[in-house]
């Protein structure tokens, strides 16, 4: 591995290590070095705060002067909320500057890269590049699409069961598998379920890793709000929730609910459609849902075309119950050319359990 592969690899890592809550923002590391020495190391830890080239230029002070910089995105040109990152470069005279990728914001988009070089700093970009959009593929696609990412999840048994005909799911995974999903939690802005869910199992929807973790926005489609009044997620005031309700909901339970200090958002149409939705999320700022809710909501996504990403855990179990439920519940099928083609991008085992991850295959391919 060469030394532009070592450094910039060294600042991925620390991107890796804030990803999860840095939203809206990217997660972005940069290293500072000059002479085989590091100088700086830092991370960009959350909105509003610091870059993580300010972080690393401070760390390496004085000595800035002369050195090489590695981070993993294009370093910002505008003020924001913070004040332009490539003015604070040429300040401290960095000889040149390495760059994973080019920042896809339009208000930067390639001008952060342009001003060090008009400032005489010789910028080289496309040093792990794939590996640093990965790391910030909510972002990518947000600045895209003006939508979040949509990763959905399941956990099944080996037969393709979610629960048993009586209703009971728990636990189809084990602790590993269920660890494994609550990281997901913190690195999503959101978790979006369906009333059903709310109804079946009350749950809290929050984040419970080890360490701790960011508890997601918890988002539930619930069209004629049915929901309890003294469910979880009304009550435990964990978490920011979003109730999203069709048009003709009843007022009064809206009204109770809104008394709770709960946002209830209602759609135009007397179904939730996912397609409003999103964009209504997008404009909220939400870059990534996790969608964790039952067989109707997650066919509600595939139906309608709108997701990035599906994760499922499959358990070694049997449960050979026929009126068992389905992960999915979508509109039937005549033929399999109707089928949506997907790719599998990973597949491992997490404690007993099989954990696959796959995406929809691109057009035309």
């Amino acid at each position: 591995m060469g030394d532009k592969h070592f450094y910039m690899n060294l600042a991925i890592q620390l991107a890796e290590s804030v990803v999860g809550q840095t939203s809206p923002n990217p997660a972005v590391g940069c290293v500072v070095v000059k002479n085989g020495q590091i100088l700086g190391m830092g991370a960009h830890m959350k909105a509003g705060e610091p870059h993580a080239e300010v972080n690393a230029l401070k760390q390496a002070g004085e000595k800035a002067e002369g050195a090489d910089l590695y981070v993993t995105l294009e370093p910002c040109s505008h003020t924001g909320r913070t004040p332009p990152c490539a003015d604070l470069i040429i300040e401290k005279k960095i000889r040149r500057v390495f760059i994973a990728g080019l920042d896809p914001n339009p208000v930067v988009a390639g001008n952060g890269a342009a001003k060090l070089r008009n400032a005489g700093i010789p910028v080289e970009y496309g040093i792990c590049e794939q590996q640093a959009e990965k790391l910030n593929k909510f972002y990518f696609h947000f600045m895209k699409t003006k939508k979040p990412f949509i990763t959905l999840k399941t956990a099944v048994t080996f037969d393709g069961k979610t629960a048993a005909s009586s209703g009971n799911s728990k636990w189809i995974t084990s602790d590993e598998a269920r660890l494994d999903v609550h990281l997901y939690r913190h690195r999503h802005d959101a978790i979006l379920v369906g009333i059903n869910t709310v109804l079946y199992d009350n749950p809290h929807l929050t984040t419970r890793l080890p360490q701790g973790g960011k508890n997601p926005i918890r988002i539930v489609l619930d069209t004629h709000l049915k929901i309890p009044m003294e469910c979880n997620l009304l009550n435990d005031n964990a978490a920011l929730t979003i109730i999203v309700c069709g048009k003709h909901a009843n007022k009064q339970k809206r009204r109770a609910i809104e008394e709770k200090g709960i946002k209830v958002k209602k759609m135009s149409a007397e179904k939730i459609e996912i397609e409003p939705l999103l964009d209504w999320l997008g404009e909220e700022q939400i870059l990534s849902v996790f969608v964790e809710g039952g067989s109707s909501v997650h066919s509600s996504f595939i139906d309608s075309g709108f997701f990035q990403e599906m994760i499922m855990y499959m358990a070694p179990k049997l449960l050979n119950d026929g009126k068992g439920t389905s992960a999915f519940a979508g509109i039937p099928k005549q033929s399999l050319q109707d089928s949506i083609p997907l790719v599998f991008k990973s597949i491992e085992q997490i404690g007993p359990d099989i954990k696959v991850i796959v995406e929809p295959m691109e057009r035309g391919k």
